[in-house]
């Protein structure tokens, strides 16, 4: 399995020199069978438009998984050319919530908010609510759970194929989660999770509905995690900060990196 990294801000874009090594583009991440091209995207945030990259120019044929429906998990979709293109197939699941997926995600992608809604992008689109549980979903086993997050249903995944297992969850309500995601993270290869906090910034920023860096680091190693990445980075959070943060990480015992737009883990 391959997972690239698209991109990994939170909350919103972030610009500027002192972004450019980790990528100011939010969430989304491609995952593909080893040297083929995606087939599983997870989020939809502006990192989105570098799957042209990823798939070297080819349109997209696979399924966009979305964890919920914030801004910065959407916004990248009417600007991606390997979704937006003639020949592209896409799936697209998102939580459900009892209405139909494609007038909820027209809510925000649609007028007054955006000149068409999802359904006028180029190709064949479908769309679709998904319940918590196992799926077959781009070529991989998928199981989908519920997460504590602020402002709307939010899922985490788990994404498994003969080689390996990768989690998923870049949004994640420390401060208000009664049960953590057990059944998601345990025995991971690769864990992408919300460390968008430090626990010194936590008590002015909890309400923001993230995680702390140290609390991810404490996840992943009870839970058995091969790799833990740091993902949904704080948009203020300047390169040099986030080198800061794994230099004070050196010798925790799990091995650890951040997350950095185009870069690929192979497990």
């Amino acid at each position: 399995m391959e997972v690239t990294v698209l991109g990994c801000r939170g909350s919103t874009p972030a610009t500027g020199t002192c972004f450019a090594r980790y990528g100011g583009d939010t969430s989304s991440v491609a995952v593909a069978r080893d040297g083929e091209p995606p087939t599983l995207i997870l989020d939809a945030g502006t990192g989105l438009r570098r799957l042209g990259q990823a798939t070297a120019g080819w349109a997209f044929r696979g399924a966009i998984v979305l964890t919920h429906l914030h801004w910065d998990h959407t916004h990248g979709l009417p600007f991606a050319p390997a979704v937006d293109h003639e020949e592209a197939q896409v799936d697209l699941y998102l939580p459900a919530q009892g209405v139909d997926p494609l007038e909820l995600l027209a809510r925000a992608v649609g007028p007054p908010h955006f000149p068409i809604t999802p359904d006028r992008l180029r190709g064949n689109w479908r769309f679709h609510a998904l319940d918590p549980g196992r799926h077959r979903i781009g070529g991989f086993d998928v199981l989908a759970a519920e997460v504590t997050h602020k402002g709307g249903r939010t899922f985490g995944y788990r994404v498994s194929d003969p080689t390996g297992t990768l989690a998923y969850i870049p949004d994640y309500w420390q401060a208000e989660a009664t049960d953590e995601p057990t059944e998601l993270v345990s025995g991971a290869d690769l864990l992408l999770h919300d460390a968008q906090h430090l626990d010194l910034e936590l008590a002015s920023k909890a309400f923001l509905g993230h995680s702390t860096v140290e609390y991810a680091v404490d996840l992943a190693a009870r839970r058995g995690v091969g790799h833990l990445v740091l993902f949904h980075h704080d948009p203020a959070r300047h390169d040099a900060e986030i080198d800061a943060i794994l230099c004070d990480l050196d010798g925790v015992g799990i091995d650890i990196s951040a997350a950095a737009a185009g870069r690929r883990y192979i497990i």
